[in-house]
């Protein structure tokens, strides 16, 4: 049985694609992520007809959806049981992810604590190595 949200409301994206840095098409020293032009002539930051789109405010998500993961939960970035139990009384809306750092013996017993609470974790299948191998 997979563990499901309470509610699942629609994701609307208002904008799909990266905002791409000025002339970064142009010269490969200049990478594409984003950073805001500053000159006193730019034109995309005059926001000519034609220029790329700055990203401002009003592309933000909806508050209801924002930080929201496709499944319809929310992410918890968990190390330890007792940071799991704190998700306890809220297992509709957040879901576990064990942090990187945790080592595969207590991954596996972080699972199967989830498993009793009721908690979805989002990469229960991360470091753990088959039987065989074992």
């Amino acid at each position: 049985m997979a563990l499901t949200p309470a509610s699942r409301p629609k994701i609307v994206k208002k904008r799909t694609k990266k905002f791409i840095r000025h002339q970064s098409d142009r010269y490969d020293k200049v990478k594409c992520n984003w950073r805001r032009p500053k000159g006193i002539d730019n034109r995309v930051r005059r926001k000519f007809k034609g220029m790329y789109k700055m990203p401002n405010i009003g592309y933000g998500s909806a508050s209801s959806t924002r930080h929201m993961m496709p499944t319809g939960f929310r992410k918890v970035l968990i190390h330890n049981i007792k940071e799991l139990e704190v998700l306890m009384m809220s297992n509709k809306k957040y879901c576990a992810e064990i942090a990187r750092g945790v080592s595969a013996k207590n991954r596996k017993s972080l699972v199967e604590r989830a498993a009793q609470l009721a908690i979805r974790v989002t990469n229960p299948n991360a470091r753990i190595r088959s039987e065989e191998n074992e």
